[in-house]
């Protein structure tokens, strides 16, 4: 055999070789049309938790340049009892509320699943709050929570003898008092996911079970829980991500009082960087924040098996 036939066998292989096979070239279109949203993220989200970064080794107050302070932010956080307070609080509203919340929502959805009457004027009644302004939802909170007589609550325990109650002026009621509003407020949304994953069920999964003569609570467990895991997950980390950003419901109904009792960390951002204007020490506790949600994401996927889905 010739030297030019073995070149010309050696280049033609190459040529074989480069051509990008299907995968590779639905890989690269993946790539091209993920790149507009890429970018996004990292001008409208990247940039700016990257500057909250640096600005939180710095003390800045918007008027002078910011003066670089090392670790003196995280330092003055790890010995403020209000910023602890206000994580605490949040802490507090997930544990006791989420969980609630969730369980309602799924028994909700299940109910409205059985095909009721009067399905479509339940589900709007649920869902109302969820798309109703937290303004006006503190609003009629307020008038509820009324502690001089005129409020619901304080009528419905007059009837049963029961004296007035100060409720949200109450330091020991006023965080409980929020956090049967966020139930009240979250339960719509909730309900409206598990519903949509619910009717997405192979029915066929509970006519084998049928066959196999499961009863209902075995199919509830052993089926519809199981199929649920993903919605369940995802439903876990929005509502942490949103108890965590709590702040309009806070900032109507209680402005974090009685004596910090319902301070929240959102809340205590706003105060610390548009009241005292200490932007570099909100930066700091921004960051904390963001590490808080990030260990709590990753400990619910843990618990949801999110991982093996």
């Amino acid at each position: 055999m010739s030297t030019n036939t073995v070149d010309r066998q050696t280049l033609s292989t190459t040529r074989r070789r480069r051509v990008p096979t299907l995968t590779q070239r639905q890989g690269r279109w993946g790539l091209l049309f993920a790149a507009p949203a890429t970018v996004q993220i990292a001008l409208w989200t990247g940039l700016p938790v990257l500057v909250s970064i640096i600005l939180s080794f710095t003390n800045y107050d918007m008027l002078n340049p910011p003066e670089f302070l090392g670790f003196d932010n995280y330092v003055t956080l790890a010995n403020d009892p209000v910023f602890w307070k206000a994580l605490g609080n949040n802490f507090i509203m997930a544990i006791v509320g989420i969980p609630i919340s969730i369980l309602i929502s799924l028994a909700l959805a299940v109910m409205l699943n059985q095909g009721l009457r009067g399905n479509s004027i339940f589900r709007t009644a649920v869902f109302l709050p969820h798309v109703t302004a937290t303004v006006a939802i503190a609003m009629i909170w307020l008038w509820i929570y009324s502690p001089g007589g005129n409020g619901l609550f304080n009528i419905v325990l007059g009837f049963f003898g029961v004296p007035n109650q100060a409720f949200l002026a109450s330091p020991s009621q006023a965080l409980p008092s929020v956090i049967l509003v966020t139930i009240w407020q979250g339960i719509g949304l909730k309900m409206m996911i598990y519903l949509a994953s619910l009717q997405g069920i192979d029915q066929q999964l509970y006519e084998a079970a049928d066959i196999d003569g499961a009863s209902a609570v075995q199919k509830f467990f052993r089926i519809t829980i199981p199929m649920l895991k993903p919605v369940t997950f995802f439903i876990l980390v929005t509502s942490i991500v949103g108890n965590f950003q709590t702040f309009d419901l806070i900032y109507n109904l209680t402005n974090g009082g009685p004596a910090n009792s319902t301070t929240v960390i959102t809340y205590q951002i706003y105060q610390t960087a548009f009241q005292q204007f200490r932007m570099g020490l909100a930066t700091a506790q921004s960051v904390v924040l963001l590490i808080v949600l990030v260990v709590l994401t990753i400990f619910s996927r843990r618990i949801t098996g999110g991982k093996d889905d």
